[in-house]
């Protein structure tokens, strides 16, 4: 009889503790938010800071490089959208001061891990005006040709001033 009498007061006293706790008001732990990107001012991503001349650490699936390079050159034009580890940086619709009735958008594709040719992508869109409004848009191949050169250039000379710098 007395275990039943200790084993009903440990269900009554479980009874209620649970019945306390139904009307808690428990909120999830708010997380933080990350810092915003001076690219795209979103939350979150990675500094470019944060990744080296050297990729030792594998950190970065494309080419450190071909990116900082891509970023660079892609700069004149305002940026949409920057993913790291896809390779990918989308501008926004540029006109040049000179010619105000053509616009371009620059996609840029880092899509390997060593510093080569076939490692950077770069597709150029543009538009001209036509009665208040945009034409469509059409690739323009040329001009995606000489950005690559551009990146590719820039990168070796990046290459060559932290091989420079290592030996000095």
């Amino acid at each position: 009889m007395k275990t039943i009498h200790s084993l009903a007061a440990t269900l009554v006293t479980l009874g209620f503790i649970l019945a306390g706790c139904s009307g808690a008001d428990i909120q999830p732990v708010a997380e933080e938010e990350g810092e915003v990107s001076f690219l795209t001012g979103k939350t979150g991503g990675l500094k470019i800071a944060d990744f080296g001349a050297d990729d030792k650490n594998d950190s970065m699936p494309v080419n450190a490089l071909l990116w900082r390079a891509s970023l660079e050159i892609a700069a004149f034009v305002p940026l949409d959208d920057v993913d790291t580890f896809g390779g990918s940086i989308l501008t926004e619709w540029y006109s040049l001061a000179d010619r105000p009735d053509e616009r371009i958008k620059l996609m840029i594709f880092v899509v390997g891990r060593e510093l080569r040719s076939d490692a950077i992508q770069v597709r150029v869109f543009a538009q001209k005006a036509d009665n208040g409004g945009w034409g469509t848009a059409t690739r323009d191949d040329a001009l995606a040709s000489k950005i690559e050169e551009l990146i590719l250039t820039r990168a070796r000379e990046m290459r060559a001033a932290s091989i420079a710098e290592s030996t000095e």
